[in-house]
């Protein structure tokens, strides 16, 4: 199961045997120490399960699976709380504000990992939400969303429609009247220099990203593909 967990937890010795035993069992984890460097992971990678403890410097962890749940970006990664406190009060707090499952501290490695191992089956449909990538592009296509070295990206229908239609196809070349009848449709009369416009344009607002867009001279445009993808 290639997955990749954050666990955001102060205490440096929970932390650390958690992420040992979550690497050795064939899962990536990354460890944490403050709210500070989750929010930069985020910007880095978008995790398929988040290990959250309650109990943190610079912010409690139910503020932080608060803003998670707020921002639709984050609002379908997987959160499970691990924490010392085992009243009933604070796993309804916890549940009720959006998180997929509860441990108490002290919990055993063995229940943890299965406890991992369940929640990212249930939930790998929801977190991956087909989303397309490409270099550090990731677009999904239900939302409309579009994220370049995890910011968010504002793109016209046309541009997203364009970008969604090169990403879908990564790796092929795409004509450019296959473009344009895919873009504007069959009875679209502009010249072709709209399309290259539109091009121009989806390469500026996605940065050093727009580099991923390919053009091919006299066929039209493609996403290219990793080199560990050949």
């Amino acid at each position: 199961m290639n997955a990749m967990i954050y666990f955001l937890e102060d205490d440096a010795n929970i932390r650390e045997l958690v992420v040992y035993t979550l690497n050795r069992s064939d899962l990536t984890a990354r460890g944490l120490s403050l709210p500070c460097e989750l929010w930069s992971a985020l910007t880095e990678q978008w995790p398929d399960l988040i290990l959250l403890d309650i109990m943190l410097p610079e912010e409690s962890g139910l503020d932080i699976l608060r803003k998670l749940r707020a921002d639709e970006r984050t609002a379908s990664i997987p959160v499970m709380m691990l924490t010392a406190k085992d009243s009933e009060y604070d796993k309804v707090v916890g549940l009720d504000l959006g998180a997929d499952d509860y441990l108490t501290k002290p919990f055993g490695m063995m229940e943890l990992t299965a406890r991992v191992r369940a929640l990212l089956r249930r939930s790998v449909p929801r977190s991956q939400e087909n989303c397309l990538r490409a270099g550090e592009i990731s677009l999904w296509p239900d939302k409309r969303l579009v994220l370049s070295a995890g910011e968010e990206v504002t793109l016209t229908r046309k541009e997203f429609e364009l970008l969604w239609l090169l990403m879908k196809k990564k790796g092929q070349v795409i004509a450019r009247d296959s473009l344009i009848q895919e873009v504007w449709g069959y009875a679209f009369q502009g010249e072709s220099r709209t399309l290259d416009v539109h091009i121009r344009t989806l390469r500026q607002k996605l940065g050093q990203s727009g580099e991923e867009i390919e053009t091919v001279r006299g066929v039209g445009y493609r996403i290219r593909r990793e080199r560990d993808e050949t």
